[in-house]
């Protein structure tokens, strides 16, 4: 989405207190290491992270990546890491107002697991829904993904390794042929 290009890159990444605001907390470091201006932003307040996304915006912290006071249109990229396949329900205050905020923009958006607001499951957007240029799911991707009413909302859709063993997915039911012989990215259709 950079044109394969991250050094000097302005992103922003926009981090909710759970697994996926965590998993945006270590994209927001593997960026900053391949020498993206990177801004992490905590959309909610920090007592309410969970135990492992709480350990990685102390390093965040550590190595000044979390931005209280930032520049969003000055972004190349908002990296939506705002809520996990997880979520159920219209987002509430003050997820919704970033979610408006960001589509307000002109910046483009890659989702992390899913745009934040979508269904999963259904596909159905909830109000307001993170309208991704481009979504980088994990793992296996979710049904919901491929709903013809999530297509304005997921974009491209890709898929990423993040290391989970065929034999895992063997032992709870899942007969997966192996994905990633390529590369650790592939663009699903």
């Amino acid at each position: 989405m950079l044109g394969g290009q991250a050094d000097g890159r302005q992103i922003t990444v926009l981090c909710g207190v759970g697994n996926n605001g965590g998993g945006g907390m270590v994209a927001a470091r593997h960026l900053h290491n391949m020498g993206a201006q990177v801004s992490a932003v905590l959309a909610s307040d920090s007592d309410r992270l969970k135990e492992v996304p709480a350990h990685q915006w102390s390093i965040l912290r550590a190595i000044h990546l979390n931005r209280a006071n930032f520049d969003l249109e000055a972004s190349a990229l908002i990296l939506d890491a705002l809520l996990g396949y997880g979520a159920k329900g219209d987002p509430r205050l003050p997820i919704r107002d970033w979610i408006e905020r960001a589509n307000a923009s002109a910046i483009p958006i890659l989702s992390l697991d899913s745009p934040s607001g979508l269904d999963t499951t259904s596909g159905n957007p909830s109000q307001p829904c993170i309208r991704a240029e481009a979504t980088m799911t994990l793992a296996l991707p979710k049904t919901g993904l491929f709903a013809s009413q999530a297509n304005p909302f997921v974009g491209e859709l890709y898929l990423a390794d993040i290391g989970v063993p065929p034999k895992l997915y063997r032992e709870i039911g899942i007969d997966v042929d192996p994905l990633f012989l390529e590369g650790p990215i592939i663009r699903l259709e």
